[in-house]
């Protein structure tokens, strides 16, 4: 489907375009995602369905631009898409949310070389990418990685491991972050591109987790991989500038998914109350229980917003826009949206009470989906350090 939009959208309200996006996906993920969520949870399977449905209709990577053949979509349609597949599956949602985390370096700084081959790729269904910075003994301090490249000839050899890769094993593409230089800390640091199929790449296991079940999230090592120079995204020792950067911009994909899982638990729990009676009325009619409604809605609206600021800021810098301020942006909305959807989906739990607390009710999964959000792509502690270090 064709999802590109303008690019001069108010800073708070999605037009009309944007709006006919939404309707679409929600209606694709409520028809083909929605169904196999809990089962997918519940195995703990790659959700298939959700990768068929979204490349049939052009969502799996909305982000890669027109000339590479994707579909051009801007950063608040690209949070729209994550939010509307987070709201019936977290799980699913991050397969265009990884896609285009895996994929902006390239897109950042790759030659064109490597964004013709590898976005062109990408927009045609014919590999997911995978994003690796962190490692075992290197998490918030990514600097202190031990991965490392080594030139030789026209190629460079990696040797390592990254931890918490999502959706390895099953990404045909990875953005690879590792030493080429270790007297010169975050400057010796360079990005490549290694594929799947390179001799000396393999996985570990799946990682047992508690939510996101259905993603899969793995290790992945590398032993004397060789990669054609011409791989490397940018140059040399540009590396980790390029990984903040793209973090800068992701941090908001984290926030869109926060934002859709607790829309769900929302949208579940409201309609619970309407329908659940004690004392001869639906609970719905107390109090105590509308202020909670109110409250959800209200922290909802406001991580929406400051979301949907997070991506048009992201888009002028994406233009070339100067002064917008996009780490402290990017970090306060993944921050203040991934806390909102922890205690929304905590209070949807709350308020089917018992019957909140079993499977055979979505929201549990919702609440458990939801706290990852406050650990990957930084943990909401750094995020706050982040933000404190740019302050508006």
């Amino acid at each position: 489907m064709e999802c590109a939009v303008s690019k001069d959208f108010d800073l708070y309200r999605p037009s009309e375009e944007h709006d006919f996006l939404r309707e679409t996906v929600r209606s694709l993920a409520e028809a083909k995602i929605a169904p196999f969520a809990a089962e997918v949870d519940e195995t703990s399977r790659f959700p298939q369905e959700a990768l068929d449905a979204l490349v049939s209709s052009d969502l799996h990577a909305v982000h890669v631009p027109e000339q590479y053949g994707g579909a051009g979509a801007d950063a608040l349609a690209t949070v729209i898409v994550i939010e509307e597949v987070a709201r019936v599956c977290a799980s699913s949602s991050l397969l265009p949310a990884v896609n285009k985390l895996g994929s902006l370096p390239v897109q950042l700084s790759g030659s064109e070389e490597l964004k013709k081959k590898y976005l062109g790729s990408l927009a045609r269904a014919q590999g997911m990418f995978s994003y690796c910075l962190s490692e075992p003994d290197a998490g918030s301090d990514a600097v202190g990685m031990k991965t490392k490249a080594v030139r030789d000839g026209d190629f460079w050899v990696l040797d390592g491991v990254k931890r918490w890769i999502t959706n390895a094993g099953f990404s045909e593409y990875y953005t690879v972050l590792a030493v080429t230089d270790p007297t010169k800390r975050s400057k010796g640091i360079s990005a490549f591109v290694v594929e799947k199929s390179d001799e000396g790449v393999s996985f570990g296991a799946p990682e047992k987790k508690l939510g996101v079940k259905g993603s899969p999230t793995r290790e992945v090592y590398f032993d004397h991989v060789r990669v054609p120079a011409d791989r490397m995204i940018g140059g040399e020792g540009t590396g980790f500038a390029t990984a903040m950067k793209t973090l800068d911009h992701t941090r908001i994909t984290i926030a869109a998914q926060a934002l859709g899982i607790a829309q769900g638990a929302l949208d579940y729990a409201k309609g619970y109350v309407r329908e659940r009676k004690q004392f001869s009325k639906p609970i719905g009619d107390f109090q105590g229980v509308q202020f909670m409604l109110a409250d959800m809605a209200m922290k909802l609206e406001a991580a929406r917003q400051l979301t949907y600021s997070a991506a048009a800021k992201s888009e002028r810098v994406s233009a070339g826009g100067e002064g917008e301020n996009l780490t402290f942006f990017g970090a306060a909305a993944k921050c203040f949206a991934s806390d909102a959807a922890m205690e929304i989906t905590t209070d949807a739990v709350q308020l089917l009470g018992g019957y909140g607390y079993t499977r055979d009710y979505p929201v549990e999964r919702m609440m458990r989906d939801a706290k990852i959000t406050q650990i990957y792509e930084g943990t909401n502690q750094v995020q706050r350090i982040v933000m404190a270090r740019n302050l508006p």
